[in-house]
């Protein structure tokens, strides 16, 4: 099996890649060359998913690496409020947590398809299956890949290709600490609205998409699932 995690520089990326080393060959992308080189892993190439002719290169890349099994990873958080939205940040959130999954699942499908088998996991978040105030283009985006989802697996299911959302809630990496540190709540008041009372972790994530691209999960497709240690379910 072939592998590429986007966004596999740090945090869930980065456990994601280490966790998929049992499963097969694991390819890499991030901006950050360095960080990239320090992960053991098949191979890296160094993206801006929000540059356009980066991102047609890594869709080439995919095609000729014959990629079996692709997880969309990266993404970008903005914590703001809807009337200060300014259209350089609408552009390139959309490019990376939108545009970005959806054109290179499209460069992945055409040897899946010949293949008979594929897997395709992007990885969202639980505000866009909750909503959150103050960041509608982190929402809205993250909500765009569960209806991706739907319409991919719903499409591909014929030629034994998966493709599926997880939903992560508060988890312990940069990215999750960072957005706290944007929004007006302390990190005690974050996780006393958990009701586990605690962050998910990222190996937890990397250990769900390993379940999902195995063939025990060949059923699973088109599914939206919530990691998030229990925020999804209510007060």
């Amino acid at each position: 099996m072939k592998i590429l995690v986007t966004g596999a520089s740090k945090g869930i990326g980065k456990a994601i890649a280490q966790c998929m080393k049992s499963v097969g060959e694991v390819y890499v992308t991030a901006r950050n060359e360095k960080l990239l080189k320090e992960i053991d892993c098949s191979g890296y190439f160094v993206c801006d998913l929000a540059n356009e002719e980066d991102l047609i290169k890594l869709g080439d890349f995919i095609k000729e690496k014959e990629i079996d099994i692709l997880v969309n990873n990266a993404g970008e958080y903005i914590y703001n409020p809807l009337e200060k939205v300014e259209i350089f940040d609408l552009n390139h959130i959309i490019a990376v947590n939108l545009k970005a999954p959806v054109y290179l699942s499209s460069c992945a499908v055409p040897y899946m398809k010949r293949n008979k088998f594929g897997r395709i996991v992007n990885i969202g978040s639980i505000s866009g299956v909750m909503g959150e105030a103050y960041a509608p283009l982190y929402s809205s985006t993250k909500a765009g890949l569960i209806g991706f989802a739907k319409s991919a697996g719903l499409e591909l299911a014929e030629f034994g290709i998966t493709v599926n959302t997880i939903n992560p809630g508060w988890v312990d990496t940069e990215l999750g600490k960072s957005s706290i540190e944007d929004s007006e709540f302390t990190e005690d008041e974050i996780l006393e609205c958990v009701p586990q009372k605690r962050y998910v972790k990222p190996e937890e994530v990397a250990e769900l998409v390993k379940y999902l691209v195995s063939d025990s999960a060949k059923g699973i497709t088109g599914q939206s699932i919530n990691l998030c240690a229990g925020l999804s379910v209510g007060i």
